[in-house]
């Protein structure tokens, strides 16, 4: 493995270590293996449901699948490397999380790149896809093996639409929107018109209660989920980032298992990605009309402006020069 120690990945570890060692190691004494699964999700998250009900069932005849949520096991960010140091079996992981070891994924975290969830499913299934797999197996241990649907990101404010209107990039402007802390998350952030501030997901909604941020940006289901609209009065339909994550599995746990065995991880993943993606699909187009009901201002702002402006920011960015040549055109090239 040719993943480099940083002092970040060194810290991480020795977190890590210290809460994954009440779990055992992976073999345990029965003749099941044990695939621990850490998501800074909740329980009751439409990936997380999937999951378990899906995932977890079809491996259960030579796999015990065992989730921990709400970064419980591991703290959010350091799953990828939890995995790469062998201490963790599964996650979900983010391209704004690949992109801190691989620059080149920062291409998927860009604002207005996918257009829809099967565009997704689609470009993950495309052979352009492969470069991007081989290297984040053999440099970081981690095998990909599916894209879950979260949901088009837009932006959702602590204030009323009284106070701060939100139509244009220009309307963001000292704002302190709640971003995850890698570079590619607070770069769109930026792209947006905001001022980033990085925030672990699980003190969001103590961050909108209190005002240390002004707003937050994720999917409808999980500002619903996370019950974020207690805390906020609008949300700005910007839908600046149809985002996913990959279901990402240790390779070495991969390379364990039969032929027979895998083709059923595979299978397993991808059955429940679908599963996720349609509970996510019908849950955001039900979402609007409850936080109306909430008492929140839902409406669309000037998403042309947006997406030129957004756009615009990552021309001759360094994420830009990261992308290897020619594949944001085969994306774009490629149908919903």
């Amino acid at each position: 493995m040719k993943l480099t120690l940083t002092r970040r990945f060194l810290m991480a570890s020795a977190i890590t270590f210290t809460a994954l060692a009440a779990s055992g190691p992976l073999a345990i004494a029965q003749d099941k293996p044990v695939i621990r699964m850490s998501t800074p999700a909740s329980e009751t998250d439409q990936r997380s449901v999937a999951l378990a009900t899906v995932f977890g069932p079809a491996i259960a005849e030579f796999a015990t699948y065992q989730p921990h949520y709400n970064a419980s096991l591991v703290p959010q960010g350091s799953e990828l490397e939890a995995i790469a140091s062998g201490d963790l079996e599964m996650s979900i992981t983010s391209a704004q999380e690949l992109a801190n070891f691989l620059p080149e994924f920062s291409i998927f975290a860009t604002g207005y790149v996918h257009r829809s969830a099967q565009h997704q499913v689609n470009v993950f299934s495309d052979p352009l896809m492969d470069p991007f797999k081989e290297k984040v197996e053999s440099e970081l241990g981690v095998k990909l093996l599916a894209v879950m649907y979260l949901g088009k990101r837009h932006v959702n404010l602590r204030f009323p639409r009284s106070e701060k209107n939100i139509m244009t990039p220009a309307d963001l402007a000292g704002v302190n929107l709640r971003m995850p802390g890698s570079d590619a998350w607070q770069f769109l952030g930026r792209a947006l018109g905001a001022n980033p501030t990085p925030v672990a997901f699980t003190e969001i909604y103590t961050g909108l209660q209190t005002g240390s941020v002004d707003g937050q940006d994720n999917p409808l289901p999980t500002v619903v989920d996370a019950k974020f609209y207690e805390v906020t009065k609008q949300v700005s339909l910007t839908a600046h980032l149809v985002d996913l994550n990959y279901v990402a599995f240790s390779k070495a746990v991969w390379d364990k298992l039969t032929p027979e065995q895998q083709a059923t991880v595979q299978k397993a993943a991808e059955d429940a990605a679908q599963a996720g993606r349609e509970g996510q699909l019908k849950k955001e187009d039900e979402l609007v009309a409850f936080l109306k009901d909430q008492g929140l201002e839902v409406y669309e702002p000037d998403l042309n402006a947006f997406r030129t402006h957004v756009q615009a920011q990552y021309v001759g960015s360094d994420f830009a020069k990261a992308w290897p040549e020619g594949v944001l055109d085969k994306i774009n090239a490629i149908a919903d």
